[in-house]
């Protein structure tokens, strides 16, 4: 069993077979567990999963014989699953229910606080794309765990037996941790769409643009996975280069312009760890706000 914690079998039942719920479905397969997964509509899955369907309203055909019941849905849908898992009566007080929500804390199962089932969340620090990818992808990823102690225990073993490593979050903090991820992956990508319409403005055709900027952003990473962000930061403002941020706040349009601002303002604290000195930083935040 990958991870090599524990040699028992878990019964793990996943309800939503979206590319998360059955990217880890598959994951816990092959990490030996007896998995089910369930949705509300026939759909392939990866061998040697087996679907089981049925209304949004009924509970899972194998919900009595799990020992985890792990809700794979979008964030919206989480609170509202749990009041039909609720309604049905079928959850039990010996049963952990958790959710896959990066936002969302444990509260957000609070209709199945009445069944005693321990409830919590389990979010993979991971984009989940290709279910027959996750087994691998999520093998040295990091996972944020809350809730109640039993769930917590149970996501924490779940977790680690698919190579991921758990850590403790508490409840309050799980919308500001989801904010971070989305810096680190979501506005990553968005930066570098941004930097890739800008030299298609300057020229370049679109697959030239990127296929330009690609071992840029490949030797950036490196630096960042060596070093960390502070020790890999480069460019004008560590330099204190005003002259060039003004260069560059003249030729941006509009949106650019005001989100460049924004990013260069941020990086000043960096570059001030860095040893930048206060009288540069402040001239260039002057640039910055200014320019």
């Amino acid at each position: 069993m990958t991870g090599g914690a524990h040699t028992s079998t878990v019964r793990v039942g996943v309800i939503g077979p979206g590319r998360a719920g059955t990217g880890l479905a598959l994951a816990w397969v092959r990490a030996g567990h007896d998995v089910w997964l369930h949705g509300r509509r026939a759909k392939p899955v990866p061998i040697p999963l087996t679907l089981t369907t049925g209304a949004a309203d009924a509970a899972p055909p194998w919900v009595d014989r799990v020992e985890v019941i792990v809700c794979a849905v979008p964030d919206d849908a989480v609170a509202p699953l749990a009041r039909a898992l609720s309604a049905t009566g079928a959850v039990r007080a010996d049963q952990v229910v958790l959710h896959l929500s990066g936002s969302l804390d444990h509260t957000a199962l609070d209709s199945l606080h009445g069944s005693g089932a321990a409830l919590g969340s389990l979010h993979p620090l991971q984009t989940l794309v290709e279910p027959e990818r996750t087994p691998d992808h999520v093998r040295g990823a990091w996972a944020a765990v809350e809730g109640d102690p039993p769930a917590v225990e149970m996501a924490e073993r779940l977790a680690r037996d698919i190579g991921l490593h758990p850590f403790r979050l508490r409840a309050e903090h799980k919308a500001l941790y989801h904010a971070g991820a989305v810096f680190a992956s979501n506005y990553f990508v968005v930066v570098e769409a941004v930097a890739q319409q800008l030299l298609e403005r300057a020229g370049l055709s679109r697959e030239d643009a990127w296929a330009a900027l690609a071992p840029l952003v490949r030797g950036t990473f490196d630096n960042l996975n060596r070093t960390g962000p502070e020790a890999a930061l480069t460019g004008p403002v560590l330099r204190g280069d005003v002259d060039t941020l003004a260069r560059h706040l003249r030729a941006l349009p509009d949106r650019d312009r005001t989100l460049y601002r924004e990013l260069g303002l941020a990086v000043l604290e960096l570059a001030r760890r860095r040893g930048l000195a206060d009288d540069m930083v402040a001239r260039l935040e002057r640039t910055l706000a200014t320019g």
